[in-house]
């Protein structure tokens, strides 16, 4: 799971910095899921090492246009480029029309299936690996942030000790990989979790933007790898912040702290905090790691690998029992 930042800034596009646009790179599967798409999202991907052609679902927050202007344009790339599989978007009510009507407008016609799900607080998407759920966020417009939970995987299945303990290979091996206990025909009982390794617990990420500190962020990164969160004001701008419903630094701080999660990630930048001014980004930061040390800031083409973690033994016993 390889995050790339494609845009960090707020509002508008700065010289260094693209509006809203994150992509999760799946390397074991060639796949790449977007989170929000601004204007100017799809440049972004050519200057990045991601490929276009390997876009499957993209999952939108919000409807303003900072978040979704570049989604039409990536569409049609993605035509034009000969996109053999279907893509999925999921996000809030009236995506679907609005992409209708930049269709019906523009007369782009796409050469593959595109399927547009409206999403509510809930799963909104699973299979053999991933979960994919959202929780309402608290802005101007109906806004949802996102959790993707990778699921947790057996250790590693220890053949020489299956085959000193003389367990006929075949089915039965599949069997105790997966965990399961199993009856040989000689009468002994094996369990599968006696012959793997520390179990690979699954990596969480959270992705929380645009809003004010809300329990549904905190929800959603509740004990996640990475928190994803915007960090639109410094905390002396705390009165912009309540007024336009954005985030704080500290408030993206605080909700790390809640959700006791693991490394929050700082994103969606006023552009009010440029170099030379008052206030800096670096401020920011500061302000953030005085609530939550383990605090960074994004920058556009910033890439973060989430690594995998062993399950603790404690876990491990009690998965047993």
């Amino acid at each position: 799971m390889q995050i790339t930042f494609l845009g960090t800034s707020s509002g508008v596009p700065t010289r260094s910095r693209n509006v809203s646009s994150v992509a999760l790179r799946l390397p074991q599967r060639a796949e790449v899921w977007l989170f929000d798409c601004g204007e100017g999202t799809q440049h972004q991907i050519m200057r990045s090492d991601l490929k276009i052609s390997q876009i499957n679902r993209i999952f939108v927050t919000h409807m303003h246009g900072d978040h979704v202007f570049g989604l039409m344009g990536l569409l049609a790339t993605c035509g034009l480029a000969g996109s053999p599989h279907r893509i999925d978007i999921y996000g809030p009510p009236k995506l679907e029309e609005y992409l209708r009507a930049c269709g019906r407008y523009s007369q782009t016609h796409l050469s593959y299936p595109l399927h547009v799900h409206t999403v509510q607080p809930g799963m909104v998407y699973e299979d053999e690996e991933f979960t994919v759920s959202c929780d309402r966020l608290e802005h101007r417009v109906p806004a949802f942030g996102y959790r993707i939970a990778e699921k947790d995987r057996p250790g590693r299945f220890d053949v020489e000790q299956a085959k000193a303990l003389n367990i006929p290979p075949g089915r039965v091996y599949g069997q105790l990989k997966r965990g399961e206990t199993v009856t040989l025909n000689d009468g002994r009982v094996i369990r599968g979790v006696d012959l793997c390794g520390d179990t690979e617990a699954g990596r969480k990420l959270a992705y929380c933007t645009d809003t004010i500190f809300c329990d549904g962020a905190v929800a959603l990164a509740q004990g996640a790898d990475v928190l994803i969160h915007e960090a639109t004001f410094s905390h002396i701008d705390a009165e912009l912040a309540f007024q336009r419903l954005h985030s704080t630094s500290t408030m993206a701080a605080q909700t790390a702290l809640a959700a006791q999660v693991k490394l929050l990630v700082m994103t969606h930048f006023s552009p009010r905090y440029a170099p030379g001014n008052d206030i800096q980004l670096q401020h920011l930061l500061e302000e953030a790691r005085a609530i939550f040390p383990n605090t960074e800031m994004a920058h556009d083409f910033l890439t973060y690998e989430i690594p995998r973690r062993r399950q603790p033994e404690g876990e491990k016993q009690a998965a047993k029992v």
